[in-house]
C-alpha cells in the first residue's frame, strides 16, 4: 500500500495503538461469572439452545459455572462448537441466544452467555488440558481443503471419530476468517492461533499450509488419494463497485486492508486517510470502519444503500460503530470517484429509495465527499475456477455456490462442503455446524 500526503503511518503515539486494539470485551472474573450465571432460570426447552446453530446445551453450562465445574462447562460446550472460544468473542449473541433469552425484556437485559461462554472455554484453554479422546482408528483417510471454522471442525470430528484428516490451506496460518478477516480487538493476544493449536492437540490432524486446490492439487487427486473430502474454501472473489477509476490509488478492498491490519507486527506501520469513506453495510463494513478510526483516522464515514434495519451488520455493531466515532449514512450508493494524480480525492454518491414494487432506486440527487480512502466491502463471491482445475466430474452449483443437501453432501458421491463457499453467510458458527454435519455424514458413508 503505497502513502501519500493525506494517507499515512503512525498518526498515532504508540500506547493509543495498544489501547485502541485491545480485547473490546475484558472477560469475567470469577466472581461477576458466577453472579452471571445466577441469573440463568436453566429453562426446559429453552429458546436459548434453539437458536444457537450448534445445538449447544446453554443452560446445561451455565448451571456448571455456577457451580464452579467451569472444566465440565467448557466440555459441554466445545463438544459441540469447537471453535466455542471464538464463537464467544465473535457471534452475534444479541440476535442468536441472547436474543432469545426469556430475561431479554424492556425491564431486564439477556444473560450474558457470550461472556460466559468465553469465560469456561478460556480457562480450559489457559489450563492446557485435552479433554477429548479420539476413537480408535478406521485405516481412513479424509481430505479437508480450507483451515477455516468449517475446515477445521470437520476435521477435529473426523478425527474424534477415528479417521485422519488432512487440511490443505492456501495461506500461511489456519483459522480462516478468525485470523484474516475479523477485527483485531475482537480476538487480540493471537487467540485465533492458541484455538488451532487446541484443535490440533487432539491428533489424527495433519495441516498443510500454503496448499491451494486448482494450483497444487486438483480435486479429482483428492478423490483419487483419499477415501472422501471436504470443500471448506470460503469466499476468494472480492465484489467489485462497477464505477470508473475503482484503480485509483486509496480505492482498497476492505478485506485484503483486514487482512494486512491483522498480519502487522506494528500498527504504526500501517498506512491510513485523514479522511475515509467505507461503502457497505455487513460485519466486515463495520469492522473496516471502526479499524480505521482506531488508526487514527479524523473523519471516516460507512454510507449503506439502504436503510439501517436491511444492514447485515445487526444493531448492536452498529451502535458500536457509532459509538467509535463513525458516521453511518443510508439510503445512498456510489455513483462517481474523482482523483488527481492518480490519487482518490472524491466519491459521489445519489441518494435511493424504494419503488412502488420495493425495489431499489436511484432519485436523482446527489451529494459528494472529499476521501482520501475509500474501502469496499459490498461481500465477497465464490470463486468455483480452482474445483474445475484439472477436474473429471464438475461440482453442481447454486446461486454461484457449491450445492449441497442437508448432510451437506455435495453433487458428487465423495464430496462434501460447507462454510461460506455454501451459505455466503460470514458466519462462524454457522461453518462450525456445517463441518460438524459434514464430519458425521462422512463418518457413516466410510462405515458403510
Amino acid at each position: 500500500m503505497t502513502a501519500s500526503a493525506d494517507i499515512q503511518a503512525g498518526r498515532l503515539r504508540p500506547d493509543d495503538y495498544v489501547e485502541n486494539f485491545n480485547d473490546v470485551h475484558p472477560p469475567l472474573d470469577r466472581k461477576r461469572a458466577l453472579i452471571e450465571s445466577a441469573r440463568c432460570y436453566y429453562c426446559y426447552d429453552a429458546p436459548c439452545v434453539e437458536a444457537c446453530p450448534t445445538g449447544i446445551d446453554i443452560p446445561s453450562f451455565i448451571r456448571k459455572i455456577s457451580t464452579d465445574n467451569v472444566k465440565g462447562s467448557a466440555v459441554d460446550i466445545l463438544t459441540e462448537n469447537i471453535m466455542g472460544g471464538a464463537c464467544a468473542r465473535v457471534c452475534p449473541t444479541e440476535i442468536l441466544c441472547e436474543g432469545s433469552c426469556v430475561r431479554n425484556t424492556q425491564e431486564e437485559k439477556p444473560v450474558n452467555i457470550g461472556e460466559l461462554q468465553r469465560y469456561a472455554t478460556d480457562h480450559l484453554f489457559d489450563s492446557g488440558q485435552q479433554v477429548f479422546e479420539r476413537a480408535a482408528s478406521s485405516g481412513k483417510k479424509v481430505a479437508v481443503v480450507g483451515a477455516g471454522p468449517a475446515g477445521l471442525s470437520a476435521a477435529h470430528r473426523l478425527s474424534l471419530l477415528g479417521h485422519d484428516a488432512v487440511v490443505f490451506e492456501a495461506r500461511d496460518k489456519a483459522a480462516g476468517l478468525n485470523e484474516y478477516g475479523i477485527a483485531a480487538y475482537k480476538v487480540p493476544n493471537d487467540f485465533a492461533q492458541r484455538e488451532v493449536e487446541f484443535i490440533l492437540s487432539l491428533g489424527g490432524i495433519e495441516l498443510r499450509c500454503g496448499q491451494a486446490i486448482g494450483k497444487d492439487f486438483s480435486l479429482t487427486e483428492l478423490r483419487r488419494d483419499y477415501d472422501a473430502v471436504f470443500l471448506s474454501m470460503g469466499m476468494a472473489g472480492v465484489n467489485a463497485l462497477g464505477l470508473e477509476n475503482e484503480d485509483l490509488e486509496g480505492v482498497v478492498d476492505a478485506v485484503d486492508y483486514i487482512a494486512q491490519l491483522r498480519q502487522s507486527g506494528d500498527l504504526a506501520q500501517l498506512p491510513v486517510g485523514r479522511k475515509v469513506v467505507v461503502i457497505g453495510g455487513g460485519n466486515t463494513a463495520i469492522d473496516i470502519a471502526v479499524q480505521t478510526k482506531r488508526l487514527g483516522a479524523e473523519d471516516v464515514t460507512l454510507v449503506y444503500r439502504r436503510g439501517k434495519d436491511n444492514m447485515n451488520a445487526t444493531w448492536h455493531e452498529q451502535e458500536f460503530a457509532q459509538l467509535n466515532g463513525v458516521k453511518i449514512k443510508h439510503w445512498a450508493q456510489p455513483t462517481k470517484l474523482m482523483g488527481q494524480d492518480g490519487q482518490v480525492k472524491e466519491i459521489e454518491f445519489e441518494y435511493t429509495q424504494l419503488d412502488d414494487n420495493g425495489r431499489l432506486m436511484g432519485t436523482g440527487d446527489h451529494f459528494s465527499l472529499l476521501v482520501d480512502q475509500v474501502f469496499k466491502a459490498i461481500g465477497q463471491s465464490f470463486v468455483p475456477a480452482p474445483l474445475m482445475n484439472g477436474a473429471a466430474d464438475v461440482l453442481e452449483l447454486s446461486s454461484g455456490r457449491i450445492a449441497v443437501d442437508e448432510d451437506r453432501k455435495t453433487s458428487l458421491s465423495d464430496v462434501w462442503a460447507g462454510g461460506d463457499c455454501v451459505t455466503g453467510d460470514d458466519l462462524t458458527v454457522a461453518a462450525v455446524q456445517d463441518g460438524k454435519v459434514a464430519a458425521g455424514a462422512i463418518d457413516r458413508h466410510l462405515r458403510g
